[in-house]
């Protein structure tokens, strides 16, 4: 029997070293699904609830491999499904290829079943490589460019198939006019390095600085031992955008934490008080956390130039891999003899942790949900993945988690939707089948996706050689980062119809589908599950009982955003003398340590 071309590309994916494609069936790819049949788990077709969790599935998988992540779907809905987890690759710049059926090309045109037009709805997500096969000749170079422009622009591409061509004949292209072949699959990379000139110009720059600090993002992660170099050289303080929380560890005495909305106070009174700043990597957007304009000089070195010199005035942009780049300036710079910079931001750091423990030991109704990160940062072990949703547990994750060792971890940076920490622990699973993973899930996202894959979880369990992928469930029935935002920003009371969530048991669920389960709604009970969940070779879900009215207070609260909170309350907000005594519990940590 003839190769058809779903044969063939299914055979392709195999050479370029995808070991799984997240995908939901449907019978646009009926074809490919044959192929995958027959490949003896060659890829490996793993099947998510739901073709949103396909993609999300992708983007974690290559977040933490560092390799493409292949998601497939059906053509109409399932293509539009599709579309929130593409849109959460590119916007975090992350390698993912995606394979879409359509309609058979003979109906094309014709407002036929489940026919749309698959080019308008993929040309923004998928600007950079986009095609639909015509002919069979195109499949081997059509993919390879599909996977290689995704490698080395770091963002997603996709390739339309259509049904009837998934079942015809492979042929491959041919030496004639108008026949384009393709090279064998390779993972060979360049390294760009910026001028040498442009750097030693940034040097020094970094040199006549006396208080330095350097912002890292997700752009830094091959560069963490030449991030650490120029910080014991020019004695800075290191600040992380979230996408980069886990390129250096937390252990270390100058790294400051996250850095804006959800950042600590010790990065706030680093950027406040710095005179030149070193951003590697990172897009940080919220320049109201940077440096006053004007009162810090400032490099950035990225390897995307269209990303660079757009959110602070930078003197010197260096175009290239942070490694090499940094690895070339580490040499011209000069020692820093005075270390007066570099012992108060060690006091601040020491000091935000203290503050921190002391804001997860308020008492609550009945549960901190600081306090559970907490628990957790004491517990994790050092090869641990943590993945984080979209919501107020989000800033929990953000400040109260402490990275060690090769720990790792991410969220929907840029777009940040909601519901992404379950399938992105999925697709860490099958990146790292040997390492436990834990994902931080509020209980919005949960009711929204969470919990559909918890099914998918148990399904592929047995695959992993570390079962342990352990849900932990923030269960506070309040959409609460939304909540707390209306009062914050617009001066709103909190409103019920809004807001409020069905009260549901994860646990039980969880129970009903043959994971572990344990409900918390003691703060005393946090300690022992954490222990339980992480001992256990097997999937387990932490359902906590958490106190809505803990405040997500940034490290430094406008007058605006005081403001609007108090007019919240004034004007009615259900729980105001709540809001208002835990917000000063909590606040008063910061100023009058161990009044909890």
């Amino acid at each position: 029997m003839s190769q058809t071309v779903s044969d063939h590309l299914v055979q392709r994916l195999r050479e370029w070293g995808v070991e799984q494609v997240f995908s939901y069936p449907g019978d646009g790819i009926n074809g490919i699904l044959g192929a995958f049949e027959a490949s003896d788990d060659a890829p490996v077709y793993v099947q998510s609830r739901h073709e949103e969790m396909s993609a999300l599935q992708a983007v974690g998988y290559a977040k933490f491999s560092g390799q493409v992540g292949v998601c497939m779907a059906t053509s109409g809905p399932g293509a539009v499904h599709l579309l929130n987890g593409l849109y959460d690759a590119k916007l975090d710049h992350v390698p993912v290829v995606a394979i879409v059926g359509q309609t058979a090309r003979t109906a094309v045109g014709s407002h036929y079943q489940q026919e749309i037009d698959l080019h308008s709805l993929f040309k923004d997500v998928a600007s950079d490589y986009l095609v639909e096969l015509s002919a069979p000749q195109q499949l081997p170079n059509a993919l390879d460019r599909a996977i290689r422009t995704a490698m080395s622009r770091r963002s997603p591409t996709a390739l339309i198939i259509p049904s009837d061509l998934q079942e015809e004949p492979y042929e491959a292209p041919e030496h004639e006019f108008k026949h384009v072949p393709s090279s064998p699959p390779s993972s060979s990379r360049s390294v760009m390095v910026a001028p040498e000139d442009e750097i030693a110009e940034a040097a020094a720059i970094l040199n006549e600085g006396e208080k330095v600090a350097i912002l890292i993002g997700q752009g830094a992660r091959n560069a963490a031992e030449e991030v650490k170099q120029v910080a014991e050289l020019t004695g800075a303080g290191v600040a992380k955008a979230l996408l980069g929380k886990d390129v250096l560890p937390d252990d270390l005495p100058y790294v400051t934490g996250s850095i804006g909305l959800l950042g600590t106070r010790a990065s706030y009174e680093l950027m406040r008080d710095c005179d030149t700043l070193l951003i590697v990597g990172s897009s940080f957007p919220y320049s109201q956390y940077m440096p006053e304009f004007g009162s810090a000089r400032a490099v950035q070195i990225d390897v995307d130039g269209s990303m660079i010199g757009m959110r602070y005035p930078t003197e010197v942009n260096l175009v290239g891999e942070a490694k090499a780049t940094l690895r070339t300036m580490v040499p011209m710079l000069q020692s820093k003899e005075e270390r007066g910079w570099r012992d108060s931001i060690e006091q601040n750091v020491a000091d935000w942790w203290r503050t921190l423990e002391e804001q997860a030991m308020v008492d609550a109704e009945p549960v901190n949900p600081m306090r559970v990160v907490h628990e957790l940062s004491l517990r994790a072990p050092e090869n641990a993945i943590v993945t984080a949703d979209s919501g107020s547990s989000t800033n929990w994750y953000a400040r109260n988690l402490k990275m060690r060792g090769r720990m790792r971890g991410s969220l929907s940076g840029t777009l940040a939707t909601m519901g992404p920490a379950v399938p992105y622990g999925i697709g860490a699973k099958f990146a790292y089948p040997d390492r436990p993973v834990i994902a931080l899930v509020g209980d919005g996202a949960m009711q929204m996706n969470g919990l559909a894959e918890l099914i998918t979880v148990m399904r592929y369990e047995n695959t992993w050689e570390d079962r342990r992928l352990i849900t932990c469930v923030f269960h506070n029935n309040d959409l609460n980062q939304v909540t707390w935002e209306l009062r914050a920003m617009g001066g709103t009371p909190k409103f019920e119809d809004s807001q409020s969530l069905p009260d549901i048991s994860y646990a039980a669920i969880a129970q009903n589908l043959g994971m572990a389960a344990v409900t918390v709604d003691s703060p005393d009970q946090l300690g022992a599950a954490w222990d339980e969940a992480l001992a256990a070779n097997r999937p387990m879900l932490i359902d906590v009982i958490c106190d809505p009215e803990i405040p997500p207070i940034p490290p430094s609260a406008t007058f605006d955003q005081v403001r609007a909170t108090a007019e919240s309350l004034v004007k009615g907000d259900p729980n105001a003398w709540r809001v208002l005594s835990q917000g000063v519990k909590t606040k008063a940590q910061e100023v009058l340590p161990g009044r909890g």
